[in-house]
């Protein structure tokens, strides 16, 4: 039996307003259910318009966005809000994603807020507190400011956020990039054991191949807006079939080895 698609791009192009040549051309690939997908390449590669176009916050100038098998629509609001709990984002940089006037339980409250979701008062305080033991966290960091963690505490708390809203896909944008490698390491060991235990998806958008190939199944590989590569993540990675893909292999060191893909 196939398994269902949960994401999908079909034939997706995006040209930003004034811009003449598209930020992402005729872009394809599928997200199915459980699975994890990689989205690969340098700045200016078309990793942050197929971001942007991922989470809705643009409609393809050509083709289709699927969601659960229906074309995304930005204008359908009861559409979007369900892609916003369904799918949730990490973003790269720990300092700047958390605000720093909130107190954690306030941050990691905010989707269920936001969306009003989550049940009583007293339900929301309890889904918050289990998301920030679920990242290895401690209740008493609620009560606290960013402030006073460190980026890879912060980023925990990040995840714990996208977490709050029991979401199906995380669509992580270089979420270790920020982070020295020790830390880089346990980020991502945690993402496995999240996408293990909760059978999640993950979207990882980022510029280092070590990364995707520690947590993607598949993965795309973006060079000025086209896909130039596709298909299983370590059959790219031990037969690269483009110079542009062999240079990103080469170039970037790899990290000590991770769970491949929490399964």
């Amino acid at each position: 039996m196939t398994t269902p698609l949960l994401l999908a791009f079909e034939s997706v192009g995006f040209t930003y307003h004034g811009a003449t040549d598209p930020a992402l051309n005729r872009v394809t690939f599928a997200l199915p259910h459980g699975e994890s997908l990689g989205i690969v390449g340098e700045s200016g590669s078309g990793k942050s318009t197929a971001l942007k176009l991922l989470l809705a916050l643009h409609q393809p100038t050509v083709g289709r966005v699927l969601f659960d098998g229906a074309e995304l629509n930005v204008r359908d609001r009861r559409q979007v809000r369900e892609l916003r709990q369904t799918v949730q984002p990490v973003f790269q940089d720990p300092y700047a994603s958390l605000d720093p006037r909130m107190r954690v339980d306030r941050i990691v409250a905010e989707p269920l807020l936001s969306l009003g979701i989550g049940g009583t008062a007293a339900q929301r305080r309890a889904r918050v507190a289990a998301a920030i033991e679920e990242v290895g966290l401690d209740v008493d960091t609620l009560a606290r400011y960013p402030h006073e963690f460190s980026g890879g505490q912060r980023q925990r708390i990040a995840i714990a956020r996208a977490l709050v809203t029991d979401p199906a896909v995380l669509v992580a944008d270089e979420p270790v990039s920020a982070l020295d490698v020790t830390t880089r390491i346990e980020v991502i060991e945690l993402l496995a054991r999240l996408r293990r235990e909760r059978q999640l998806s993950i979207v990882m958008v980022s510029h280092d191949m070590s990364v995707v190939a520690a947590l993607c199944d598949t993965t795309v590989v973006l060079k000025d807006g086209e896909a130039i590569e596709a298909g299983e993540t370590m059959s790219i990675l031990n037969d690269p079939q483009e110079a542009y893909t062999r240079q990103l292999i080469n170039a970037i060191p790899r990290l000590p080895a991770a769970p491949a893909s929490g399964r």
